[in-house]
């Protein structure tokens, strides 16, 4: 029930939280992802969209780059611990606390995820606020590493 709850929060929010973004979309798909060199970044975001058979979302793109970025899931739980990543690395956005307050409201037995997450965003180096549609082309180990991301 409680993961219903959070799916319908999270579709009632889009199309608002799309809306005031201020950058702008990418226009990719998944099969010009594919087309990124082996093992880039843009490749292996096409290879996570396609498994999960989801399609770019616009103006919310880095949103996807931050699950392959931290090896992140696509549950509820998964997501949630997600955004404890993100503020653990400096993050700060309405959506982001609102996730988190939500969430650990309503995944309290998830607790030791959550701070675990939190302390890796924290151990690695500021990554949230990069242009990553720069980046795309570039070797998905190599940004992790420059960025400590665990």
């Amino acid at each position: 029930m409680r993961a219903i709850l959070l799916e319908k929060l999270y579709e009632w929010s889009l199309i608002p939280h799309q809306t005031l973004k201020k950058n702008t979309a990418w226009e990719l798909t998944i099969a010009d992802l594919q087309e990124f060199p082996h093992k880039s970044l843009g490749e292996q975001l096409g290879t996570f969209l396609a498994k999960n058979n989801f399609n770019l979302q616009n103006k919310l793109e880095s949103h996807d780059v931050f699950h392959v970025l931290t090896n992140t899931g696509i549950t509820v739980p998964e997501e949630i611990s997600m955004q404890f990543y993100l503020l653990g690395n400096g993050k700060r956005s309405t959506y982001l606390f609102t996730v988190i307050c939500i969430g650990g409201l309503l995944y309290p037995d998830y607790f030791k995820l959550f701070y675990a997450q939190y302390k890796k965003g924290k151990v690695s180096h500021s990554f949230h606020q990069l242009n990553f549609y720069k980046l795309l082309n570039q070797p998905l180990e190599k940004i992790k590493s420059a960025f400590s991301i665990q």
